[in-house]
């Protein structure tokens, strides 16, 4: 059973970091905070306060209610599973396997996120994480010159993005195979920059991008009927 602190909340989950993980899973899921609330059993103004104050400590019983609410687990929403990879939970009892259309997988690529470069190396395939961005339907991302990712212009190459919610056992992926590019127009990479959504997770210097113009995209979905 998980420790409590003396406001009865879950010890051990990071401060400031929940109220986020409630934003974002709404997002994620197209939930305004008043309708979220509802599902919770909770008032709006408790959500919000749980959402804008870094020191907020609900109590196990809101963490279950939230967590339902969002389709989630206590552990995802607590962050209490940043260092686990994806999947540890179990197989759906009936498993559903779908094809998903063009327009499907790049409604779930978005704009924006974390994915996996796969590259030929002299030692050997690697796959490396990038936090990439989507720009008329070609994957754009940064890296350095001398970083192992810049090394993949003019080479074919495989990128992918995943979602795993073990609270469900489901989950969805999408690959995208296609020819790798260093982004060269001055006006490119300035339109690039202003657009991007963040900086590079890794940090440092990455000012060299990096355009990924698929060939195919191919996705799939798991769901539990």
């Amino acid at each position: 059973m998980a420790a409590r602190g003396p406001s009865g909340a879950v010890a051990g989950h990071p401060a400031g970091n929940l109220g986020r993980r409630i934003a974002l899973r709404r997002e994620e899921l197209g939930l305004s905070l008043e309708e979220t609330a509802d599902r919770a059993g909770m008032a709006p103004s408790y959500l919000q306060y749980l959402e804008s104050q870094p020191t907020a400590a609900p109590g196990m019983s809101s963490l279950l209610s939230l967590a339902g609410a969002l389709e989630t687990t206590v552990l995802e929403l607590t962050g209490g599973d940043v260092d686990l990879p994806p999947g540890l939970g179990q197989a759906g009892r009936h498993p559903q396997f779908t094809e998903l259309t063009p327009e499907e997988c790049h409604d779930l690529l978005s704009t924006h996120g974390v994915g996996r470069l796969a590259i030929d190396t002299a030692t050997g395939p690697e796959i490396l994480p990038v936090n990439y961005g989507v720009d008329a339907g070609a994957i754009v991302f940064r890296t350095a010159p001398e970083h192992a990712t810049s090394r993949v212009a003019g080479a074919r190459v495989a990128f992918e993005v995943d979602r795993i919610d073990p609270a469900f056992s489901q989950g969805w992926s999408v690959l995208v195979r296609g020819t790798a590019d260093t982004v060269t127009d001055p006006e490119e990479i300035r339109r690039l920059d202003e657009q991007a959504y963040s900086a590079p997770w890794a940090g440092g210097e990455r000012d060299l991008w990096i355009r990924i113009d698929p060939d195919t995209i191919t996705g799939r979905r798991i769901t539990v009927t």
